[in-house]
């Protein structure tokens, strides 16, 4: 292994289009808030559907961000994703020009892209035939397009990529523009995660490998991570952008620092398709890595915002893996899944998940896991049920993980 000097990472900037809030600020007051983001799907009629409920943007007007012609040459994933990272710049008051342009880069990622654009063009083509299909449909679809949208609408002319890790591709895109500063093939880097696939062949597909939560009666209710009667996961759709620097750079600029980026661990279970391996080793190799790679202690960490999906294996593996990564400290570290209030976002999860993980350290406050009414047996750690909590954060760390065995762990903490 090449022997450099590893650049300091931070975070300048966030920005965040949620099923609680379109803005990072909506969304960061809708976590603390305990809001609930799910409810019956309003973007097609889901009646025959095994699963009629998700966790959906509300309000969303892409205009704010992108003109009405660029606007209908996107999916709705790229519509999310480009808005986004235009709100975490802003955030971070960093402006893209001819001086800098090849120094700032844009790794997003998505599990699906833009499948909802595919299955119209499907219909378009089964109905009317080859030749009415839209040109764009192949851009529009493709997952990199949210990454390549975003250089194109801000300027970006650095190191571009997508990565396409199922659940934890968001987490992923985190990480590689992490070591794309750390090496330093770029001094600042838009990153993220984006869905978009709240769609009726999106939901049947997970509704028939026996993925989603079925509690149509009772939507509010029904992403309930680390509860006994979860019984799978709620869809969700939107994007979460982090802006991260080279310390250097952000500090010649007066930047304002939410958080150090210190660690990423990344590991394969190479087990099975979609279920975790069995007491969570891939999981906690990835935690340990993350730990490793920022030289931090399991006695470091204050918050772990957990993967927490609300499914039968994902809840009781993940609590499995930080019990053997962190030993007996895991007892004494505050978990929390925002996933009980903005549902899965697949790939844009990992995004979402650490906006959230930032803004835990820069406020000292910890998001709730609600609905944990009867927690599951297995799962006795401290999932803060309920309420927020007003708490010194000083490291913290995302977990994302993903179908094909992908587990991605990021670590955080306050910038000194």
């Amino acid at each position: 292994m090449t022997d450099y000097k590893r650049s300091r990472v931070v975070v300048t900037g966030v920005g965040a289009i949620t099923p609680i809030g379109n803005t990072s600020a909506e969304y960061w007051q809708g976590l603390i808030s305990g809001s609930n983001g799910i409810d019956y799907i309003k973007a097609f009629d889901a009646s025959k559907h095994d699963c009629r409920i998700a966790g959906e943007v509300k309000n969303f007007d892409p205009h704010l961000y992108l003109d009405r012609k660029d606007a209908k040459r996107m999916d709705r994933f790229s519509q999310f994703g480009v808005s986004a990272a235009k709100q975490a710049l802003t955030d971070a008051g960093l402006v893209i020009n001819e001086l800098n342009a090849e120094q700032v880069g844009v790794i997003i990622g998505s599990g699906i892209g833009g499948i909802k654009v595919l299955e119209d063009q499907q219909t378009i083509y089964l109905n009317r035939g080859p030749d009415r299909c839209s040109p764009f449909m192949i851009p529009m679809m493709i997952a990199n397009m949210a990454a390549g949208l975003t250089a194109i609408h801000t300027g970006a002319k650095g190191p571009n990529s997508c990565s396409v890790t199922a659940c934890a591709a968001g987490s992923n895109a985190i990480g590689d523009a992490f070591r794309m500063i750390e090496g330093g093939y770029a001094k600042a880097m838009i990153c993220g995660g984006c869905e978009a696939a709240v769609t009726p062949l999106s939901v049947a597909g997970f509704a028939a490998a026996r993925a989603l939560s079925t509690r149509n009666d009772d939507p509010a209710h029904a992403c309930r991570p680390f509860d006994r009667d979860r019984d799978g996961f709620v869809m969700g759709e939107g994007a979460g952008i982090l802006i991260l620097e080279e310390l250097e750079h952000a500090l010649s600029r007066g930047a304002r620092i939410y958080a150090e980026m210190v660690g990423y661990g990344m590991t394969c279970d190479a087990y099975h398709m979609t279920s975790p391996v069995p007491g969570g080793l891939g999981a906690a190799r990835a935690i340990e890595l993350a730990l490793k790679n920022g030289n931090l202690t399991p006695e470091m960490v204050s918050y772990i915002n957990a993967h927490g999906t609300s499914t039968p294996a994902n809840d009781v593996t993940e609590t499995a893996a930080i019990k053997k990564a962190l030993g007996d400290h895991a007892y004494k570290v505050a978990i929390s899944s925002t996933k009980s209030m903005t549902g899965h976002l697949l790939g844009g999860s990992g995004g979402i998940e650490a906006v959230a993980t930032v803004l835990a350290i820069a406020n000292d406050h910890i998001p709730p896991t609600i609905n944990l009414e009867n927690p599951e047996p297995e799962c006795d750690l401290d999932y803060v049920p309920h309420t927020s909590r007003a708490q010194t954060v000083d490291v913290a760390l995302s977990n994302s993980f993903g179908f094909g065995g992908h587990n991605v762990t990021l670590a955080f903490k306050k910038y000194a």
